[in-house]
Order: structure tokens, then C-alpha cells, then sequence
């Protein structure tokens, strides 16, 4: 099943800070921040959320195919893309711009803080869904215009999708979040951002959760939650063979969602594959440098969870 991952494709430079963001941050002084970390650490990696799902999507055996605007400097990215398989009919590149930019800077704590430069992403919606002839899709974090643009186009077209909207989330009012949770079929969050999404749209998660066929909040290390049919399942977490890097674990546990949806998993059973794409990534540094088989994945979930899907 083809699935479309409408979302950003980015350049993360990734810094290690080796000490941790709350020895040097005063309370008391918050309202005139004024602090710089050195980062003798720093990496360069292929990121985007677009890009991160697609490349752990591919990992399990499915069939991702991206739709993300890139800049003038995109031309390692879509090198890689050739490389690894990935289709790039509906990768726009956007003349006098750069493609967007993390910069990441992660503590001991696995806290991070995060700049982004959005780039051509901010032209994402010049990309059309209709234009893919996919089976299923997600709504990752992109442009705002782009974001709305691919939700309407998702559900006109009657093509299933998630919406994720990441740290994309305070972009949008109650309103329109509302109007998000209407047009997909299903939604994914980490704990802050479904509070978040609580606060602004007035509602609770279950309330929520009633108008799609599962709605997903992650919380870390300890675990996750899958509201679907009235009952909400809970995921427990996967140990990882180290806690090394957090940037894109989100990703990757929504490429098992993905290829869970695709496949006609049970919830349990996607909710479960999520959770151990996540704690293969975090053992790696960066988005996409994790390169297990796909017989290794399944051996993990077999350690973990016994009864494979698949």
C-alpha cells in the first residue's frame, strides 16, 4: 500500500551539550534570558520528519513516498533519496531558498532545545495530494498553509491519514485543530502536545478520540496510549540497547503505526511495532543512521512481545 508522508524534509545539525540546560537557566531570571552552551559535539544529518518516517517506513517493508518542498541546497538530500529507493516524484524544489534547518542542541537529560528555519517548507502547499494516487497518508509537520492544504486534500480525496502535527501544533487555534481532528481518520501526539491540543480546543482526548478511529499520545519512556473504539490500550515502552540520541523517535514510532494501519494490524499489535522502531532509533545517533533488517525488527518485537504481527 502506497502511503504518502506529506511533511518537511531538513538538514539537522545536532549538538551535544555535555551538561545539563537546568544548571544554567535561573527561574528567577527566565524573563531575560541571555545563555550560550558550548557544543563541542556537532553533526550533520539527513532529518525531516517527512524524511524520517519514509526512511523507517522503508526499513519495515513498506511502500513511503514522500511529497515535501526542498531548496536550492537540497542536492545531498535527493542524492540519498535516489540511493535508498525513495521516489522523489513528489519532492518540489523551490528556487532562492534553503531547505529547512534544525538545530538541535540535546543535554544529558535527553532535553532539547530546537531552532528551525522553515525554508521551502513554507511552500509546501504548492504540492497537491491528489497528484500521488496513494492508499493511505499522513499530515507531518510542514508549512501551515501546506499542512491545512494536505488535510482537505487527504479527505476529499477519501484517502485514510493521520495527523501529526508535531511541534507544528501552536500554529494552529482550537478551531482549526477541531477541524483537523474532523477531516482525519486518525491523530498522533506526545503528552505536551495533547495537553495542548486540550487546552485549545476545550475538549478531553477521549472526546476527541470519539471522532476519529484511534487517536495516539506518546509519553516517552513510559510508554503510549492508542484510543480507538472506546477503549484506550496502553503501550508499554521498549527497553533500547542505549539511550543515545531522541531526535526522530517520534518518527520512527509512527512508521510502525503506518505500516500497521497498512498491514490491518489490531492496535495493540501497531501500538507495539511503534514502540520498537522507537527504541531501535534512540540507540543511534541522529534521524536516519539506524539500519536494522527486517529480520531484526521482528526479532526484537518477538523479544518483547512474543507473537509477531507479520
Amino acid at each position: 500500500m502506497t502511503t504518502l508522508i506529506c511533511g518537511s524534509l531538513a538538514f539537522d545539525n545536532i549538538m551535544v551539550f555535555p551538561d545539563r540546560f537546568k544548571n544554567h537557566i535561573l527561574p528567577e531570571q527566565i524573563h531575560i534570558l541571555n545563555v550560550a552552551f558550548l557544543v563541542p559535539e556537532m553533526r550533520r544529518e539527513f532529518g525531516g520528519c517527512a524524511g524520517n518516517i519514509a526512511y523507517n517506513l522503508l526499513l519495515l517493508g513498506g511502500e513511503p513516498m514522500i511529497m515535501a518542498t526542498v531548496g536550492d541546497d537540497a542536492a545531498p538530500y535527493l542524492a540519498r533519496l535516489d540511493k535508498l529507493g525513495l521516489p522523489r516524484t513528489h519532492v518540489r524544489q523551490i528556487s532562492g531558498s534553503f531547505t529547512a534547518q534544525a538545530f538541535i542542541t540535546t543535554d544529558l537529560d535527553d532535553n532539547q532545545i530546537t531552532a528551525f528555519h522553515p525554508g521551502a517548507m513554507s511552500f509546501s502547499h504548492l504540492n497537491k495530494v491528489e497528484s500521488a494516487n496513494a492508499k493511505l497518508g499522513i499530515v507531518a509537520p510542514d508549512g501551515r498553509e501546506g499542512m491545512m492544504q494536505h488535510a482537505r486534500d487527504f479527505a476529499e480525496a477519501k484517502v485514510p491519514f493521520i495527523f501529526d502535527p508535531g511541534q507544528g501544533l501552536p500554529m494552529f487555534n482550537g478551531d482549526e485543530l477541531l477541524d483537523f481532528i474532523q477531516l482525519a481518520d486518525y491523530a498522533c501526539f506526545n503528552d505536551y502536545e495533547a495537553k495542548l491540543l486540550c487546552d485549545r480546543t476545550g475538549r478531553s482526548l477521549e472526546q476527541l478520540a470519539g471522532n476519529l478511529k484511534a487517536l495516539v499520545v506518546t509519553r516517552g519512556g513510559e510508554g503510549s496510549e492508542i484510543y480507538a473504539d472506546g477503549v484506550r490500550h496502553d503501550i508499554p515502552c521498549v527497553e533500547a540497547d542505549e539511550i543515545l540520541d531522541p531526535t526522530g523517535c517520534g518518527d520512527a514510532y509512527r512508521s510502525g503505526l503506518l505500516y500497521g494501519i497498512a498491514n490491518g494490524f489490531d492496535w495493540l499489535s501497531a501500538g507495539r511495532l511503534a514502540a520498537v522502531m522507537g527504541a531501535i532509533k534512540i540507540a543511534h545517533r541522529g534521524g536516519q543512521s539506524h539500519q536494522p533488517r527486517r529480520e531484526e525488527i521482528a526479532e526484537r518485537f518477538r523479544k518483547a512481545f512474543g507473537v509477531l504481527p507479520w
